[in-house]
């Protein structure tokens, strides 16, 4: 907690490079800082702020809060890539039942479908253009997005293969259901919001209160970071913060 709010004055008050870039060679105005630096800089900052306690808390809360951030973009790339595949799927039924070839249907159907759902039905229709087995073409392909839909689109094509049901059918079953998982998706994401809300003030009630304790005179932060015991809280708060801000993360998040 600490350590974020030093780390974001250290950044309020780095000096302006505009400057020393009107200074230099019209051809050599653009200073390129390292990307490591930012982190050592930070480490450093942080140890001699707040000891080896207040560096541990950082650590925690970062590595944390990089996690949620992280997995919030990936769900969210899940459900655009999900919705992307439905709607291209329904774009594939409508060209099968105007009585089109498979793999022209998908081939058509890919054009408007934007990534990584495209690759998805491209791969298909060459498979079957070329006569190929497309469940296993499906089942071989690696789209870390679209894994479950894809088995899933897998054994909707070996049913249509294996027992004579109308492809059209099948693919528009499969269709359906996509869009009721992402419809699920988003209509979780959007009641958990509030909930989301309350867990991000919860969690920066800590903060406010380390403020309102120094306002006070009471010099909570000369305790966290100039006694023992002080470092031993400060790393035992954040691993609760940390634990309190990941649980909430999973519980409020549902994948497509």
């Amino acid at each position: 907690m600490l350590s974020l709010l030093l780390l974001a004055t250290a950044l309020l008050v780095w000096p302006q490079l505009t400057p020393l870039r009107r200074l230099r060679p019209k051809g050599k105005r653009e200073i390129v800082v390292p990307q490591w630096l930012w982190p050592v800089v930070a480490v450093v900052i942080t140890y001699f702020a707040a000891g080896i306690g207040g560096l541990v808390a950082g650590a925690v809360l970062t590595a944390v809060i990089y996690r949620i951030i992280k997995q919030g973009k990936k769900n969210r790339a899940l459900r655009a890539a999900t919705e992307a595949l439905s709607t291209g799927l329904g774009g594939v039924v409508d060209e099968l039942r105007a009585g089109a070839h498979p793999a022209a249907a998908a081939e058509g159907a890919a054009q408007d479908t934007p990534p990584p759902a495209d690759e998805v039905l491209k791969a298909a229709a060459a498979t079957a253009r070329l006569g190929g087995d497309v469940e296993r073409t499906l089942r071989d392909l690696r789209q870390p997005l679209l894994d479950t839909a894809v088995d899933q689109l897998a054994r909707a094509w070996h049913v249509s293969a294996e027992h004579g049901v109308a492809l059209a059918d099948v693919l528009d079953a499969t269709r359906r259901d996509l869009d009721q998982r992402a419809a699920f998706a988003r209509q979780v994401h959007a009641r958990m919001a509030g909930p989301r809300a309350s867990a991000a003030v919860l969690a920066a009630l800590p903060v406010f209160g380390l403020l309102l304790g120094e306002l006070s005179g009471a010099r909570p932060l000369h305790t966290l970071m100039s006694t023992t015991a002080g470092q031993l809280l400060l790393v035992l708060g954040a691993l609760f913060l940390a634990a309190g801000l990941w649980w909430t993360k999973r519980i409020t998040e549902v994948q497509p």
